[in-house]
């Protein structure tokens, strides 16, 4: 016997579609709360088997509750009240939940404070209604490690096709958990390609904010030059709506306090259905012959997304040239950085749990190969040979070599051709925007003959998300390209 939820859970639920139902009285947080712990038992952990939830709250509903009777008698928070959220599992959150960032060594740890981020959503009245998984340690782990895959949580599926289609990286379980309506929204992290890469696998809308626009404070860290959590959606509206909410400046967080005065708590004032019309936008098409020839490109949809471009009133610049898009970008800063920061966090666990270096995470691995070594740990034995001060010169040349010729680039062609925005295929711009630091936003724009989601990849200089969302959203109302995936339930 299955439990009966009413019409109002036929269809993907939007944000605004929740708050206008439950002040309508048509339905609570708590049956809200229930109808996605439902959609994850029978498709997620059954089913299908996506395997995109690592770990639910188990007092969701408890809070889902105390959110309905606060609804009642003091009104809403926000319009966040209510609403499901998955986190990544590299986000720290105070409660009954583990934060192990995908590794079997972290999988008791639990967080004595929220991340900075979490606090911020507490405080606008979501639900955490879970971790999401992840590529381990945010892809840290081993160079054949499969995108999706943690020793903790096993391999995220793409919802739109066989266990063989890519399902992108390291915010996998985030993405797919919101394609395959397990949750409203989600958060996810990145360094190059996290957010972006499977926000366009997976049909959804990913955003890539600037560095320093969303506290880093409590999430298990990569680099200190290029990370930062985002949202996740599937819609423009959604996504800008959670991106207010996860901004702020934070005391611990150094790279958020050039974000003062430079952030919006309010996103959605962007969202502009006739966005397109008078804006400039560059169309970057000077990618590796290899990509264009992989199952990552597909020319027709390419072309229909600059059409559609056109159409709304863009002034479209096709064909431009970005100075240093091409450059050799060095790995010192990756891998120093991840040894450093990766270093400081594990030293700073409480002393119960296994692991305090990454010597020492290694040596753990190896006791318990069966589970953690599926793809082996080269990336971290490679680390554990490397200074860990920072200052050593290839690493801080490569730094600056890395800022300067990315921001260069970007702002130059903005500057040269007089653009709000440049268009990638899909998310081939990840890299030079993540050195730079630079916003970018991930779109729906069609899938495949095959059947694989398409998307574009929206970017600008830094703290430009105002005009990347209402270029996106524009595009979105235009087009509305996305489609729910075809989950299937197999009775046992």
């Amino acid at each position: 016997m299955e439990i009966n939820f009413n019409n109002f859970f036929r269809e993907e639920l939007t944000i605004n579609d929740i708050q206008a139902a439950m002040e309508n009285g048509e339905v609570t947080s708590k049956e809200l709360i229930m109808y996605y712990l439902y959609r994850i038992a029978k498709y997620d952990q059954d089913g299908t088997k996506i395997n995109s939830v690592l770990e639910i709250n188990p007092d969701a509903i408890f809070i889902a509750e105390a959110l309905d009777y606060e609804r009642k008698t003091k009104g809403v928070r926000g319009p966040l009240h209510g609403i499901p959220v998955l986190l990544k599992d590299n986000i720290e959150t105070n409660d009954s939940m583990h934060t192990s960032a995908g590794t079997i060594a972290l999988e008791s740890h639990s967080s004595s404070e929220d991340a900075f981020l979490v606090e911020k959503l507490r405080k606008a009245g979501v639900v955490i209604l879970g971790k999401a998984n992840m590529t381990e340690l945010a892809n840290g782990m081993s160079n054949t490690m499969w995108a999706g895959y943690s020793s903790r949580g096993g391999q995220v599926l793409n919802p739109y096709g066989d266990a063989e289609l890519y399902v992108g990286g390291s915010s996998s379980g985030s993405a797919v958990a919101v394609a395959a309506n397990f949750t409203v929204l989600s958060v996810g992290t990145e360094t190059d390609a996290s957010i972006l890469s499977p926000a366009v696998t997976n049909s959804v809308v990913g955003i890539k904010p600037t560095v320093g626009l969303i506290s880093r404070t409590g999430i298990i860290p990569f680099t200190y030059s290029q990370d930062t959590a985002g949202p996740m959606a599937r819609t423009v509206t959604d996504a800008a709506i959670l991106l207010g909410a996860l901004a702020g400046v934070d005391k611990l967080d150094a790279a958020t306090h050039k974000s003062e005065g430079r952030q919006q708590q309010d996103y959605s004032i962007y969202l502009d259905s006739v966005g397109l019309k008078g804006a400039k936008i560059g169309v970057f098409t000077n990618a590796s012959k290899e990509f264009y020839e992989s199952e990552e490109y597909d020319d027709e949809l390419f072309k229909n997304a600059i059409q559609t471009l056109s159409e709304e009133g863009a002034m479209v610049i096709k064909d431009i040239e970005i100075p240093s898009f091409h450059r050799e970008w060095k790995r010192e800063v990756l891998i120093s950085e991840l040894k450093h920061s990766l270093e400081n966090y594990l030293s700073k666990l409480p002393s119960h749990l296994p692991v305090h270096s990454i010597t020492e995470l290694i040596q753990f691995n190896n006791s318990a190969a069966d589970r953690a070594l599926k793809y082996g740990q080269n990336k971290l034995e490679e680390m554990v040979g490397l200074p860990n001060t920072l200052r050593n010169p290839e690493y801080l040349k490569a730094k600056l070599d890395d800022l300067y010729f990315s921001q260069i680039g970007i702002d130059s062609a903005l500057k040269k051709y007089d653009l709000d925005a440049i268009l990638f295929p899909s998310y081939i711009g990840s890299t030079i925007c993540a050195k730079a630091g630079y916003p970018s936003i991930a779109i729906p724009a069609g899938y495949m003959r095959s059947g694989r989601p398409f998307g574009v990849t929206l970017a600008s200089t830094a703290f430009n998300e105002g005009i990347l969302i209402k270029l996106a959203y524009a595009f979105e109302q235009a087009t509305n390209h996305r489609k729910m995936p075809n989950l299937i339930y197999h009775e046992s």
